[in-house]
C-alpha cells in the first residue's frame, strides 16, 4: 500500500511538460505586456540608487584630505570659501529573489501547488529578466535549498527551467529561519518575492518582518488549492500531518468542516491584513487559476516591477 502511494506520488510530480513551447509563448506575451505596461517610466526608477560617481547630482560633503579635487564644487567655494565635494547618484541594477516554498506541503493538489509555484518563479523571473534586472531563485523548506544565483540575461530561461526542473521538495515551512539564512546569504537588497502557501505553525510575521527589518522590498504571492478551501471528507479519519508526519484521529462531521474553514479563512485574511499595515504587495491564488492569467492581474495593479 505504502509502496503504490509512493509510485503514484511520483507520477504525479512529473515536471516534463512545465516548461514546454506553449509556456515559452506565455512568457513572451508577458514580456511585450510588460513592457507597454511600464512604457513612459524612467527604467531608472525601479533600480536601486546608491551615492558614488554616477551623473545625477544628489548632495554636497565637506572635502577631506585625499579626496578627488575634480568634484570639488567650485561655485560653492567662491560664494561660501568651503570646499565641498559634490557627490552624484549612481544607478545598480535592481536585485529580484525568488523565495520559493519547497516544503512538503507543496506536494499537494492538482496540479500540484509546488508545480504551479514553479511556473510562476519562472514567468516572474523572465519578465524581470527581459527588463534587464538581476533575478535568482532561492528555495525553502525549514531551510535554503541550492540556489539559482542571481544574473541577468534573457537567455538565461533555460538554465531557470533546468534548475525548477530539478529542485527537491521537502521538510516542514520554517519562514522565519528561512528568511534569517537568506539574510545572511544575501547582501545586496531587492525585491524578494515569497512564493508559499504560508501554512507554517510559527507563523508568517516574523519572516516577513526579518526581509523588511534588514533593507529587502517583500513581496508575498499565497497558494492554495481548492481542495484545501473546501475539504470534502467525512466520517471517521486518521489525518495525517504531511511535513511532519503526526496524526490524528478525528470525526469530521459538517460543523467541523465549517470551523475548518472559517479559521482557514481567518488565517489568509491576518497575512493580507498584515501586508496591507506593511505596504507590501500580496497576492492570493488558488492553482485553478492560469498562472498568466494572475500574471497579468499583478502587472494591473502595479505589483511587480512596479
Amino acid at each position: 500500500m505504502a509502496a503504490r502511494a509512493k509510485k503514484a506520488a511520483k507520477i504525479e510530480d512529473d515536471r516534463s511538460s512545465l516548461f514546454d513551447e506553449e509556456f515559452l509563448k506565455k512568457l513572451e506575451y508577458l514580456h511585450m505586456v510588460s513592457r507597454k505596461t511600464f512604457v513612459g517610466q524612467n527604467r531608472a526608477d525601479r533600480r536601486m540608487r546608491k551615492i558614488g560617481s554616477g551623473i545625477e547630482f544628489a548632495d554636497h560633503r565637506k572635502y577631506s584630505t585625499g579626496d578627488d579635487f575634480r568634484y570639488i564644487d567650485w561655485n560653492v567655494y567662491g560664494r561660501i570659501d568651503k570646499l565641498l565635494l559634490r557627490l552624484f547618484e549612481e544607478e545598480e541594477d535592481l536585485h529580484i529573489y525568488i523565495l520559493m516554498d519547497a516544503s512538503k506541503s507543496m506536494l499537494i493538489g492538482n496540479p500540484l501547488k509546488l508545480h504551479y509555484a514553479m511556473q510562476m518563479a519562472a514567468a516572474l523571473t523572465y519578465v524581470g529578466l527581459a527588463n534587464l534586472d538581476r533575478v535568482g531563485i532561492v528555495p525553502f523548506s525549514e531551510n535554503l535549498h541550492p540556489h539559482l544565483p542571481v544574473a541577468r540575461g534573457k537567455g538565461r530561461i533555460f538554465k531557470v527551467f533546468d534548475f525548477l526542473r530539478g529542485i527537491e521538495a521537502g521538510g516542514p515551512t520554517k519562514l522565519e529561519v528561512a528568511t534569517q539564512s537568506f539574510i545572511h546569504r544575501y547582501k545586496r537588497k531587492g525585491l524578494v518575492i515569497v512564493i508559499s502557501d504560508f501554512y507554517d505553525p510559527s507563523g508568517f510575521e516574523e519572516g516577513i518582518n526579518s526581509l523588511r527589518y534588514n533593507g529587502f522590498e517583500p513581496f508575498v504571492l499565497q497558494i492554495y488549492d481548492e481542495k484545501e478551501v473546501n475539504p470534502s471528507f467525512h466520517g471517521d479519519l486518521t489525518l495525517v500531518d504531511c511535513e511532519t508526519g503526526a496524526a490524528k484521529e478525528i470525526t469530521v462531521s459538517k460543523s467541523l468542516i465549517e470551523a475548518y474553514k472559517r479559521e482557514h479563512e481567518k488565517y489568509c485574511a491576518e497575512l493580507s491584513d498584515f501586508c496591507s499595515s506593511k505596504n507590501i504587495p500580496y497576492f492570493r491564488t488558488h492553482t485553478k487559476i492560469a498562472f498568466d492569467e494572475l500574471v497579468l492581474t499583478i502587472f494591473r495593479q502595479g505589483g511587480f516591477l512596479k
